[in-house]
């Protein structure tokens, strides 16, 4: 058995029969004024984080949201989209196609505004979408790509790049992890399955996606997912697991490289009125400006006077580019 028919048996028995420890499914949801979850969807909320986000979901746009699970996130971007059609799932899993369809027949009588035809459920595969090229807005995806290994992975980062029109967003949350693990963990194909040991480093997840053509990479939020201990997991150390929240963005590719956004700012502290680098990049004296870690590096080589933050690993908009 591959490891992806490993994830195909998990996720259809997690479609049968609800797992709410599959993963992080304690995690706050997000409610919206006039937005009810069922309860079976909660239950079914097998992320590890959240894609969904008011600032990208300006202007009635086309979502496409990929592994569908109990079609939680599918019913909040629907809250925003609000037109038939307006928010695409996939799924490669028939049996959880067709609970999230029974979820929005109770989606439907908990909230008059929403209509199970603003979404339409495609059966397809993550690494040859069934969608049109340049035809999607936002699309997203919670707790899935860093089951898939690395060539498959930049396969379905590259599917969606392509979906995407121009200055489109990818939304991920996925596991992450600093700690190398062994071959043994690497291979254990239902390990993988439960977002485990699939995690990689958050600086090689950036590089995917930049290597795939995004021209601005957003960190917005990471923190603790899981621990691998020696007393449950075949390890000799403990290894933290974090999940990572990142918006990628379809910009042009700077010349000089992506900008990826950590949560750094800096901060000129200086006798002048301002400070100037002649790049578009203004200072005010003991006004902090959020920066991508690019610019971060070019203000510490130009100024003594400026302060450059460490990444907080938290960034929501405005700043430098």
């Amino acid at each position: 058995m591959s490891y992806l028919e490993a994830t195909h048996d998990l996720y259809k028995s997690a479609a049968l029969t609800p797992d709410v420890g599959l993963c992080c499914t304690t995690n706050p949801v997000w409610q919206f004024p006039g937005l009810s979850i069922p309860k079976i969807m909660q239950e079914m909320n097998y992320g590890c984080g959240s894609t969904v986000s008011a600032q990208d979901l300006v202007g009635n746009p086309k979502v496409l949201y990929v592994g569908v699970g109990g079609g939680m996130e599918l019913l909040q971007f629907a809250y925003f989209s609000r037109q038939k059609g307006g928010v695409t799932g996939v799924d490669v899993v028939d049996e959880m196609l067709e609970a999230s369809r029974e979820n929005f027949k109770q989606a439907e009588a908990e909230n008059d505004w929403f209509r199970s035809d603003y979404v339409d459920l495609v059966k397809g595969d993550a690494l040859n979408l069934p969608v049109a090229d340049q035809s999607i807005d936002v699309a997203a995806q919670n707790c899935l790509f860093n089951i898939f290994k690395e060539e498959d992975l930049k396969k379905a980062v590259s599917e969606m790049y392509r979906v995407l029109k121009p200055h489109g967003r990818l939304v991920m949350s996925d596991p992450v992890c600093e700690v190398p693990m062994s071959e043994a963990l690497r291979n254990d194909d239902r390990l993988r399955a439960q977002c485990l040991s699939g995690s990689i480093p958050v600086r090689d997840y950036i590089k995917i996606l930049t290597d795939a053509g995004f021209g601005t990479i957003e960190v917005r939020a990471r923190r603790l997912y899981r621990v691998l201990s020696p007393n449950h997991y075949p390890v000799e150390e403990l290894i933290p697991i974090e999940s990572i929240e990142i918006a990628a963005i379809k910009d042009p590719m700077p010349a000089d490289g992506p900008c990826i956004f950590t949560g750094k700012s800096a901060l000129y502290y200086g006798k002048e009125d301002y400070f100037d680098d002649g790049k578009g990049h203004v200072l005010l004296p003991n006004q902090p400006l959020a920066v991508c870690d690019k610019t971060a590096a070019a203000l510490a080589l130009e100024n003594a006077e400026i302060f450059i933050s460490e990444s907080t690993w938290h960034y929501n908009g405005g700043g430098c580019c």
